[in-house]
């Protein structure tokens, strides 16, 4: 099932497979489209799926690269059954997708690892990106193993922990006076000046079908059944559009049955122009000035917002904003409930699933899962002050004066 071309998601005018990303007729953007699958066995390409390396590569099938190759293997990250957080929450079966567990320890490494397959493939020797951090640790470090140049673009006030993973790699690291959406501007002029592959601008098409390959693995650590319900994170829309098309992609060639999950989309209200908009009826997203701790979400201009929303009323779902103190505590939630450290993003998609609950909206029992897009270490700010630790002399009398004051120690 290798790819055509690339296509016009508004008016369906193709593209060869080269590097671009916006239709030259209407401006609209670009994905890939496949030869049709309509003759597929779904038995053969079940054994051969389960037959392929523990890596997103298993689904190359599915994916538009000819010759899959990298260093470093992303995907086939866990999927955790969450009994406490569940009982916590009044679900029956709440699982957690955690993509931390992959190299640069963030979702990012899929769709990093497609774009830059693909780039090798046009022939590219230098990768780039813009980047609110995850992206930035991911093209660094796979541009590094690959032994190509690379270039990552972020906001100057980014979290110092994602700029210091970002930079060790050998990377040449450029620090924007501005928000990601300034960034991103000026990558797309650079991109029209340099012969660099930006992953996420004119390898966008690529770059996007990484993510498809979650909903794949989800299905495959299911056991080949599909989920009610997902929860996830919205920062340009792209991840959660993508999960949604690996769904359809298996339903459509047979390799599992049901329908599409139900999609509730996860914002901070500093930084919520897809939730706003849906809450408001609107089929467009209003810019905004990101102000919130989530910055891996702070995307004020969303490119995808419009898919989004239409795929969160189409499979009866919502899209949930919520506080920076309700993200602090999602990280706690899941911490103590399930022993995962999230970053700021994944606060958001608990609070936004701990809303859902509460509010009667999730059956309780459905067949949940959530996805959790990077590590805890990565934001490390936000969930300092938040707790006390007790400290004493090392002797048993300084501990036992010390259990009665604070019981927590007991």
């Amino acid at each position: 099932m290798p790819p055509e071309s690339l296509r016009c998601k508004e008016c369906k005018t193709t593209y060869a497979l080269d590097a671009r990303y916006v239709c030259e007729r209407c401006f609209g953007p670009l994905e890939v489209a496949y030869a049709p699958r309509s003759q597929v066995d779904p038995a053969a390409l079940r054994r051969r799926v389960q037959a392929g390396p523990h890596s997103l590569w298993r689904y190359t099938d599915f994916l538009p690269v000819q010759t899959p190759r990298g260093t470093l293997a992303a995907g086939w990250t866990p999927l955790l059954r969450a009994d406490r957080l569940a009982e916590q929450l009044g679900l029956r079966e709440l699982w957690i997708k955690n993509d931390a567990a992959n190299p640069t320890h963030s979702f990012k490494d899929r769709v990093v690892s497609v774009a830059l397959a693909r780039a090798r493939e046009l022939g590219f020797g230098t990768i780039a990106c813009a980047s609110t951090g995850n992206l930035a640790n991911a093209v660094a470090a796979h541009a590094a193993a690959a032994g190509l140049e690379s270039y990552v673009f972020i906001p100057s006030n980014l979290e110092e922990q994602k700029v210091l993973a970002t930079g060790v790699y050998g990377t040449n690291l450029v620090r924007v006076r501005g928000n990601y959406d300034d960034v991103n501007r000026l990558c797309t002029e650079l991109s029209a000046e340099h012969e660099w592959a930006f992953v996420n601008i004119n390898m966008r098409p690529y770059y996007a079908e990484g993510s498809k390959t979650l909903a794949f693995e989800t299905i495959e650590q299911l056991g080949f059944e599909m989920p009610d319900r997902v929860v996830c994170p919205i920062a340009s829309g792209s991840l959660f559009t993508k999960i949604a098309r690996g769904f359809e992609e298996w339903l459509e060639v047979g390799l599992v049955k049901g329908r599409v999950p139900t999609f509730n989309g996860a914002q901070a209200t500093g930084c919520s122009p897809v939730a706003s908009a849906f809450a408001a009826g609107q089929d467009f997203c209003r810019p905004v000035k990101p102000d919130t701790i989530a910055k891996s979400l702070a995307i004020g201009n969303p490119a995808d917002g419009p898919y989004a929303l239409d795929l969160a009323r189409r499979t009866g779902g919502a899209i949930d904003a919520v506080s920076d103190e309700e993200i602090r505590e999602g990280i706690r939630l899941l911490a103590q409930t399930t022993g995962i450290f999230t970053e700021t993003a994944g606060g958001v998609t608990v609070a936004v699933l701990s809303k859902l609950a509460q509010r009667g909206d999730i059956d309780p029992d459905e067949r949940v899962v959530a996805y959790i897009t990077g590590d805890g270490l990565k934001t490390l700010d936000c969930v300092r002050g938040t707790f006390e630790a007790c400290e004493i002399e090392p002797t048993l009398a300084s501990f036992e004066a010390a259990s009665e004051r604070v019981p927590a120690v007991a």
